[in-house]
């Protein structure tokens, strides 16, 4: 039997639940749909992180906070005009649902239980009289005349406007079906992921952290800049993680096999870095090089690293030091060469650099240039942001534009 509604949302995360409630606050009276292929809903919302949700950035101004999406910029720049980070903090306040800010700017609910934004968004649907269906996965969408038929492990849908909230796809064949509409998609590479540092002696200060610290690809002018964390596997952190959104294309074309240089400073400077240690040793000249810091934010352990790998005796000390064995020991400090052999992904957190091709999609409704009453929203675009919030604010956006003008149409 054919299952008919008015709007049907595709994809049970973050991006679908809010287009999907965004199209019921504006016509109550019209029939959602929400499909979900799987058995569990808002799995990202609940992953986010480490299950507290990091719901936003506190990024008040609409510009300044599109400058944190590698790809999406300039689209997003336009989107957050009509609905941004207030607006997300208010939807969420009138729901129930108060947020606190950290010290990186980074938005948490204050219960710190990512449960706290699942069940807000599935009790408003349901309130709201979304028709969730779960294990409902879409195989083919037909164009037609009054709207769109899906063919779904469900039995057919139709529909007069669709909203696609798929998210982001390991591989370009998930698009595929996107692609069948006369759709242009940009191919599918992960972003926000760790470096493996294989056979790398660094390793062994797995756990040690660095709260200023500076990375590059070998060779690249631009640093990103942040928290560094060693592990097991080689570098995460803020810094990394960030090194890993901006240059994910680069990247995937080097197959994750490439040199980076790390400044442990976090000043991008190798003369200032000099400056600073020959200032050191003139005030310390009888103080033992690998048990005395210029540089206290740089953890000990990872202090006698550093300097064991350019000193020729391990006991010298400041006044001993001289202009080759400063040079050596300022590229180990600020300009650390680490190869890279392969990557980690974040926790259980993936993002996606790719997707629908915005020259395609209207950035202030995200409805198709192409065709009327079909909509993109989320991760399915070819929009990502670097760690912090960022990538949840643009699926607020984005579902809540497409819901808008999907409900208007009627």
């Amino acid at each position: 039997m054919l299952n008919e509604c008015d709007i049907c949302v595709v994809g049970g995360g973050a991006a679908g639940f809010f287009a999907a409630l965004s199209a019921a606050h504006t016509r109550s009276e019209l029939r959602i749909q929400l499909l979900e292929r799987s058995d569990k809903l808002l799995s990202k919302v609940l992953i986010s992180g480490g299950g507290r949700c990091n719901v936003t950035h506190d990024c008040k101004d609409p510009l300044r906070m599109s400058s944190h999406y590698p790809r999406g910029e300039a689209f997003l720049a336009q989107a957050f005009q009509h609905f941004a980070v207030n607006d997300t903090i208010r939807w969420f306040r009138e729901h129930g649902v108060k947020l606190k800010t950290e010290s990186d700017g980074r938005m948490f609910p204050v219960t710190d239980d990512s449960n706290t934004i699942a069940q807000c968004l599935i009790h408003e649907a349901k309130d709201m009289g979304v028709h969730i269906v779960t294990k409902c996965g879409v195989r083919i969408i037909h164009l037609q005349k009054d709207g769109f038929v899906l063919e779904t492990t469900r039995g057919p849908v139709k529909c007069a406007s669709l909203i696609i909230c798929t998210g982001g796809g390991a591989k370009d064949s998930s698009l595929e079906w996107v692609r069948e509409l006369g759709i242009k998609t940009t191919s599918l590479v992960p972003s926000l992921f760790t470096f493996n540092l294989a056979d790398d002696p660094i390793r062994e200060l797995s756990g040690v952290s660095v709260p200023h610290a500076a990375i590059r690809i070998r060779g690249k002018h631009d640093y990103q800049f942040g928290p560094l964390l060693i592990t097991h596997f080689g570098l995460s952190g803020p810094a990394a993680l960030r090194l890993s959104a901006w240059e994910a294309r680069k990247l995937a074309e080097k197959s994750y096999h490439l040199d980076l240089e790390v400044d442990w400073t976090g000043m991008g400077s190798l003369q200032k870095v000099e400056e600073i240690l020959r200032a050191y040793a003139q005030e310390h000249p009888k103080k033992q090089i690998v048990t005395s810091r210029p540089f206290p934010d740089i953890p000990e352990r990872l202090w006698q690293f550093l300097c064991k790998r350019v000193l020729d005796r391990p006991f010298r000390n400041w006044a001993e030091c001289g202009k080759n064995l400063f040079r050596s020991l300022c590229h180990q400090i600020c300009a650390m060469p680490a190869e890279v052999k392969g990557k980690t992904r974040f926790k259980e957190e993936f993002v996606t650099c790719g997707g629908v091709d915005l020259q395609e999609i209207d950035p202030t409704t995200c409805m198709s240039e192409k065709i009327a009453g079909l909509y993109f929203a989320g991760e399915v675009l070819d929009i990502d942001g670097i760690t912090g919030g960022f990538n949840f604010q643009a699926a607020w956006t984005t579902g809540f534009l497409a819901g808008k003008d999907a409900a208007l149409r009627f």
